[in-house]
């Protein structure tokens, strides 16, 4: 072969070999060209969960059928359908197409969204889940995050409606190198209730009645959503009855129709009421209660002060704890009524203005009074008994027939005794005998005592006894300040030390004994203290003027020795004489016995 011939077949053959090369490196310069990129794919087959896609490489791709549908949706793909997948790898360990759906649809998304968010145009998304602080949402293939307080213009305790349902957001922030969305569907909302609340505002008016959605719920009320704007519904305007607590008849997201019972334009602040779409009960209240009817109703609630009756739907009453029990006075109403109890009462008093509407009423006054009763049966004057219920600091409590109480002062315990010395007789329990003293129906007391059983000793010291009088008394206490005697009939008297001698040095109590008996007199009668004052002084003073008068004056030269000297003589001889008379009749007596 010649030389040419020679280099003309080698040339034959290279030119093949490198058209080869050339499309092989094409071919895998093309491969490599396409990961990472979206292409289109042909489902040529459907297995189990998964869809088959060529996409023209040397080996087909498997993507989960989930990919192909929008969370919460069935997925509607079948053979021969074109779809557009994501390039992950062209070939993974097993040698597949790694592709992706997903990451297709997302990467759609992401240039749209891009777009609407510099527009701030609303895109259209599905929440599909629940993660930390909030939901995600599916936004045709890319997700974004939706914080919960984003979620609605006020908290909403059950998003279970709202998942699965395409709706608008408004997207917040977009950074797509993190991939991160987040989007508010509150944005929306509240421009809407913009719209809405300018247009609702225009039209407000006091008396227009209105439908509403209960927004929150407080203890002094509840706020209504009336479309757009925020009304106030107090507790007091919900219903004629009474309401404890405002969730005890409403509820979140509740339907309600109210009616603008104020409306500041200025403030926009809207007052409502739902029991103004109600008669009120409370017109000619005085016709169907007048006062001094006897009715019926159910105790709805008891405070320490009293219990509420409900008389009829919307209009209640009061019963004051003064006004459930004749007789039972520091017991709290719950030991005498019961939630829920149906009791017959008496209409005392009502008042009506604009500001208080009360019914006053009575539980006792349905039985008979057992003061008036007990002032017919036991008048002034007479005697009772009874069972000492309690000891206290001013005197002892009496029980007395139909559960009643009387009370016996201290000072009217015992004549002679002190009132706290006298109580110490008595305990509880002990049965008595008392005289009624006084009785008070309207402040529902009696008095009662113990000592008025028998006469007062003192009554009639006034009469017995005068100012001047020289007694005999008998010394029945020593004290520091003098002598507590005791006269006849139990009257009680005092000497004060300085009333105990003439001479400053004899006024000592510690020259007398309990049981002594000494001569004073009687200095005055006080009917206050009950006790008289007397002085043995005084009584002294008066011996010596009289001696004086008796045996000698300042005339006479006489000195008070020599006149108190005749004086005692005088009176020792006065006393033997008597006993000389006794002696000389004994002896007369005992010779005639002898001589018999």
């Amino acid at each position: 072969m010649t030389s040419k011939a020679k280099k003309s077949a080698e040339k034959q053959v290279i030119q093949p070999m490198e058209d080869f090369a050339a499309l092989l490196e094409e071919s895998f310069g093309n491969r490599k060209n396409i990961e990472g990129t979206v292409v289109k794919g042909k489902v040529i087959r459907v297995e189990n969960d998964l869809a088959i896609i060529d996409v023209g490489l040397k080996s087909e791709g498997r993507i989960a059928l989930k990919e192909f549908a929008s969370a919460g949706q069935t997925p509607e793909i079948k053979i021969g359908d074109e779809v557009e997948v994501y390039v992950e790898r062209i070939e993974d360990r097993n040698g597949d197409a790694l592709l992706s759906r997903e990451k297709a649809r997302r990467e759609e998304s992401w240039i749209q969204l891009e777009n609407n968010y510099k527009q701030n145009v609303r895109v259209t998304g599905v929440i599909f889940g629940r993660v930390k602080g909030g939901f995600t949402v599916d936004l045709s293939g890319a997700v974004a995050f939706l914080p919960g307080s984003q979620v609605d213009v006020r908290p909403i305790r059950d998003i279970t409606p709202l998942m699965g349902q395409p709706q608008p957001f408004q997207i917040l922030k977009m950074d797509r190198v993190r991939g991160n969305i987040v989007v508010s569907r509150r944005a929306i909302l509240e421009e809407s209730r913009a719209e809405a609340r300018s247009e609702l505002v225009a039209g407000l008016k006091e008396g227009q009645i209105l439908e509403g959605t209960i927004k929150n719920i407080t203890d002094y009320g509840a706020f209504v959503d009336l479309g757009g704007v925020d009304g106030l519904l107090h507790v007091t305007d919900i219903s004629w009855q009474r309401i404890n607590k405002p969730s005890d008849v409403l509820s979140l997201g509740q339907q309600v129709k109210v009616q603008i019972i104020r409306f500041n334009p200025e403030n926009q602040r809207i007052s409502l009421g739902m029991k103004q779409l109600e008669s009120d009960p409370w017109q000619n209240i005085n016709d169907k209660y007048p006062v001094g009817k006897r009715v019926q109703g159910r105790i709805t609630k008891i405070m320490d002060f009293g219990a509420f009756i409900e008389l009829e739907a919307g209009v209640e009453g009061l019963i004051h704890v003064s006004e459930m029990s004749w007789t039972k006075k520091n017991v709290h109403p719950s030991k005498i009524v019961a939630i829920g109890q149906q009791v017959d009462v008496v209409v005392l008093a009502i008042e009506m203005d604009n500001q208080k509407r009360r019914i006053s009423l009575g539980l006792k006054q349905i039985s008979e009074n057992p003061w008036t009763t007990f002032q017919q049966q036991h008048p002034v004057g007479s005697t009772v008994e009874g069972e000492v219920r309690n000891v206290a600091d001013f005197g002892l409590f009496i029980g007395l027939p139909n559960d009643m109480d009387g009370m016996v002062h201290m000072s009217d315990i015992d004549w002679q005794k002190p009132g706290e010395q006298a109580m110490n007789d008595f305990k509880k329990g002990d049965k008595v005998t008392v005289r009624v003293l006084d009785i008070d129906p309207e402040k529902e007391r009696i008095s009662l005592g113990i000592k008025q059983l028998t006469e007062d000793p003192f009554a009639g010291a006034s009469e017995t006894y005068k100012k001047g009088d020289i007694v005999t008394v008998a010394i029945t206490s020593i004290q520091d300040s003098g002598l507590e005697v005791s006269l006849k009939e139990g009257v009680v008297g005092f000497i004060r030390k300085a009333d105990l001698a003439r001479e400053r040095a004899e006024q000592r109590t510690d020259r007398f004994a309990v049981g002594e008996k000494v001569d004073a007199k009687v200095t005055s009668i006080d009917a206050k203290t009950r006790k008289v004052s007397l002085s043995i002084k005084a009584h002294e003073i008066d011996e010596e003027k009289q001696a004086m008068a008796d045996y000698g004056s300042s005339d006479s030269g006489a000195s008070l020795g020599d006149i108190l000297g005749a004086a005692i003589s005088k009176a020792q001889k006065d006393q033997k004489e008597p006993a000389k008379e006794a002696t000389k009749e004994t002896k007369t007596k005992k010779k005639k016995t002898e001589e018999k």
